[in-house]
């Protein structure tokens, strides 16, 4: 899927460290979803999915950090 991010607002994480090795997320106007490794500083691969897609993403994440706890 190829998005436009032009004018993309990013943000990371609450959880994100001051270090640098974190990941920014961007909600776009289309309602797609971003997503860039800052260590890259933008100009590195980014990642794109639809609103479903998300979700599931983010469903995977909570259940695998929950089963680690």
């Amino acid at each position: 899927m190829k998005v436009d991010v032009t004018g993309a607002v990013w943000r990371k994480s609450t959880y994100s460290g001051p270090d640098g090795n974190c990941v920014e997320v961007a909600f776009l106007g289309d309602d797609n979803i971003a997503v860039r490794d800052t260590k890259d500083q933008g100009r590195g691969p980014i990642l794109a999915f639809t609103p479903g897609e998300w979700d599931a993403f983010v469903s995977e994440v909570t259940e695998g950090m929950i089963g680690r706890a």
